[in-house]
């Protein structure tokens, strides 16, 4: 699988300031460039560093915290590959153990995104 660009997507419930504060600590730009109501990227020189996601739910992690599941970045990775390698990429890192937690773009759509589990559990997406 040849990856074509990856980074990790934050939570937050105000993910309008969550990526702006991002973009100026990276003194990069936001940018709403998807047609996805509830995702931005912060993108800087050019190159997404991190996006965000809007979650309703999110609660912030305490610190510190007798609970370690508490303390956990809520986030998941997104990996990008070109369109034409998504099934070769899917029958990779299910080989490799992840698992499909939902098909949600057929991969004749120009742009689109699966979600998968990684061995422990954590979330992550094949994007194209």
């Amino acid at each position: 699988m040849k990856i074509t660009q990856h980074y990790v997507a934050l939570d937050a419930v105000d993910y309008w300031a969550e990526a702006e504060f991002w973009a100026a600590v990276f003194g990069g730009e936001v940018r709403d460039e998807f047609d996805w109501d509830d995702w931005l990227t912060v993108a800087v020189d050019g190159r997404t560093v991190v996006a965000v996601q809007h979650a309703p739910d999110h609660v912030a992690p305490d610190w510190p915290s007798d609970d370690p599941g508490r303390q956990q970045l809520q986030a998941h990775l997104d990996i990008y590959v070109e369109q034409r390698e998504v099934a070769a990429a899917e029958a990779e890192v299910l080989a490799l153990g992840a698992r499909l937690l939902q098909a949600h773009e057929e991969v004749t759509e120009p742009e689109g995104f699966r979600v998968y589990a990684d061995p422990a559990g954590h979330p992550f997406c094949i994007c194209w």
